[in-house]
Formats: structure tokens, C-alpha cells, sequence
């Protein structure tokens, strides 16, 4: 960013800091990135298998549904096929079974504490939390509001949202315990919104954003980003979990898009390209697509431009790391704001990966590579470019 956001952007809400597992959430600590298994906790190998997808794709927290007695007793199998996952429990209504999570080692709760038994049930998880150190996510949803709280407003508005929340954190502060994190969903955009910005002003818990049940890839992903986008931008929210109607792997991936289009974190490349026009001479979507799909294994950040004529072209790609501006047949290609190489249409994907290849490796080791060639160089790479690994 080449401008000063805070004169534009509210900082970033003060929140207490929540340690889950090695993260912090809250604090200063970055923001946290989560899915939630989509297997049969019930099945351990189905259930470590997709963990372990998700932390290949880059989740931090993993969360696990704990529907019934099978399910808890799962959990330590799980734990003990995954010792250093960050795993959550999600648990309704039995008390036992956050007992059983809480003894196969799990690293966060995510309960109601008024809904999983009497005060002396609450009292006996709460405390055995405490001892474990092990925090609790109150997670309110506009769907499973309260009873009273639907007859006091009639249906789900962001004070009852909030004042469910708000009941949920007297319960658990009349216990002494504060490792707390708070969720307020709802498949509303608006009414998330709401919920969130009116107990920002009423707490310093940290928050767990989230749109639940947001839709398909497609769908969802637009709810999800103009919800949470909408929060972020305004400093509020220390973890997030996009909900998808999809491979769980996708949730991780657009938060990580998310986050990183708001500055907030930086994880492998950015990939820029313009939406085309009728100056388009390079058949631009198939490059596009090839870099992005060739890149994205890569955790190092960086900016990729890929554009298709010489109006915007050369400025975008000047501007990031690497980046191409191709027209009639042939592109050349930009190494931070320097033009290095001049390539036909054919040799644009080889010769840009060749240079993102490159650049990831003295970016690791913290040194600047000299360009591959001067400016009118048309040889394409001597050989051909192995898939960056």
C-alpha cells in the first residue's frame, strides 16, 4: 500500500488476548484462520484425513462437530493421530461431552454455557476448562436465538443477538473464567453486521466472525466477503471462518483471499489481472489461470500482475512484484517496476514462472537477484520450467 490507511480505516478493536493452542486470538496476534471438518467425526481416519487437508491448504483452527456419545469418543483417536492440530469442539446441550473433549486433549470449547445443563453442569466444564486452560467460544446464531429473547423482540435483531451473548458471558465471568471468544451469526448479512458492531461497544472479548450457513462457493463467498470485509475493514474481528456449501478447502482459501485483500495478512501470491476488453490481443483468462493454478502452493507473499493491453497494462504490472503486460502476440515481463524480459505470447506462462521461481528463492534468502536478460531478449528459457514445489 503506497498511502497511510489510518487516516481512513478505524484501527483495529482492542481485544483481551485468547491463546488456542499456539495462537493467539485476540490481542495483537494475527487473525486467525478456521474451517470445520465436514466428515463423520465418528469416522477417525475420514476425519484426520480431511484435518490434515486443511492444514496443507493453511487452516490454523480446525473445528469438529460432536453430535453424540460416538463422536466424543473419537476425539481422542483424532488427537492422537493429530498431536499438533489446533482442534475445537463444537458441543450442544451435553455437558458430558465437553468433558470428553476436554479430557482427549481438544484446545478450545465451542459451547453455550446456557445450554448444556444446570449451574452445577456448567459449573463442573467451566472449571475443568480452567484448569486445562482451555477457552470457550460462546457462539450465538440469529436460528437458535433464546425463547424468551425471540417473545421480548419478536424475531432475531442484533440486541437479541447481542444480549444472548451478553447472558452467555455472565455465566461464564460469575465463574471466573474470561478465556472467552464470541461469535454472532446469522445467514444475514446486515444482521451479523449489527450484532457484532453493537457488542464491540459493550465488551472486549474478541471476536470469531463468521456468515453461517453463507451459501454455495459462489454465493457464499460474496456474503462471506461483504460480511466480514465489511467488520475487518472497520478493525473489528480476531478470527474468521468462511462457510461454504463446498470442500472445506475453499473456505480456506477465500479467508486467506480475504484477508489478504484487506492487508491483513500476507500468504503466498496476489494474483492481478484485468478483466479484459476489446484491446485484448494475448488470450488472457488461459494465462491467467495457468499462473494462478501453477502458484498456488506457494506461502511466500507476493504480488502477480497479469495483464492484457498497453493502457493499464504496464502500470499494473510495474507496480507488483512480478508481473507481465502482453499485447500482439508477445509480453514483457516486470521484475519490481523494472522491465527484464520480452517474450512471445507462447512463452509468457514458462518464462513468467521461471521468474517467479526466482524470485521466491532470493526472497527466502533474503537477497536480490539480478535480472535473466535485457529488455529485448526473445529466447524462451533454455529449458523447460519444473512446477515451483
Amino acid at each position: 500500500m503506497n498511502f497511510s490507511d489510518k487516516e481512513y480505516f478505524p484501527a483495529r478493536r482492542k481485544t483481551r488476548p485468547v491463546k488456542v493452542g499456539q495462537y493467539t486470538i485476540g490481542g495483537d496476534g494475527a487473525i486467525v484462520v478456521q474451517s470445520m471438518t465436514k466428515t463423520d467425526t465418528r469416522n477417525v481416519d475420514k476425519t484426520v484425513e480431511q484435518i490434515q487437508q486443511l492444514e496443507q491448504a493453511g487452516c490454523e483452527v480446525v473445528r469438529l462437530a460432536v453430535p453424540d456419545i460416538e463422536a466424543a469418543e473419537a476425539l481422542k483417536e483424532i488427537r492422537k493421530k493429530c498431536p499438533d492440530s489446533v482442534l475445537v469442539s463444537d458441543i450442544h446441550f451435553q455437558y458430558k461431552f465437553a468433558l470428553m473433549a476436554l479430557d482427549a486433549g481438544i484446545d478450545k470449547l465451542r459451547i453455550n454455557p446456557g445450554n448444556i445443563g444446570d449451574a452445577e453442569k456448567v459449573r463442573t466444564v467451566v472449571r475443568r476448562a480452567q484448569e486445562q486452560k482451555v477457552p470457550i467460544r460462546i457462539g450465538v446464531n440469529a436460528g437458535s436465538l433464546e425463547r424468551r429473547l425471540l417473545e421480548k423482540y419478536g424475531f432475531p435483531t442484533p440486541e437479541a443477538m447481542a444480549e444472548s451473548a451478553e447472558y452467555h458471558i455472565r455465566i461464564l465471568e460469575d465463574l471466573g473464567f474470561g478465556d472467552t471468544i464470541i461469535s454472532l451469526k446469522s445467514s444475514n448479512v446486515k444482521l451479523t453486521v449489527a450484532a457484532y458492531r453493537l457488542l464491540a461497544r459493550r465488551c472486549d472479548y474478541p471476536f470469531h466472525l463468521g456468515i453461517t450457513e453463507a451459501g454455495t462457493q459462489f454465493s457464499g463467498t460474496i456474503k462471506s466477503c461483504v460480511g466480514m470485509g465489511m467488520l475487518l475493514a472497520e478493525g473489528i474481528g480476531d478470527t474468521i471462518r468462511v462457510s461454504l456449501a463446498t470442500d472445506p478447502r475453499e473456505e480456506v482459501r477465500v479467508a486467506y483471499e480475504l484477508l489478504k485483500s484487506l492487508e491483513l495478512r500476507s500468504r503466498g501470491p496476489v494474483v492481478i489481472a484485468c478483466p479484459t476488453c476489446g484491446r485484448l490481443e494475448v488470450d488472457l483468462f488461459k494465462i491467467a489461470g495457468e499462473i494462478e493454478q501453477a502458484t498456488s502452493h506457494i506461502k511466500v507473499p507476493l504480488s502477480l500482475a497479469v495483464m492484457g493491453c498497453a493502457v493499464n497494462g504496464p502500470g499494473e504490472a510495474r507496480e507488483a512484484d512480478l508481473g507481465v503486460a502482453a499485447g500482439r502476440g508477445n509480453g514483457m515481463i516486470y521484475r519490481q517496476g523494472k522491465a527484464i524480459r520480452r517474450v512471445s505470447e507462447e512463452e509468457i506462462v514458462p518464462a513468467l514462472l521461471e521468474e517467479i521461481e526466482r524470485f521466491v528463492a532470493d526472497k527466502i534468502a533474503g537477497r536480490v537477484a539480478e535480472p535473466t536478460g535485457p529488455v529485448e531478449e526473445t529466447q524462451a528459457p533454455s529449458s523447460p520450467l519444473v512446477s515451483i514445489r
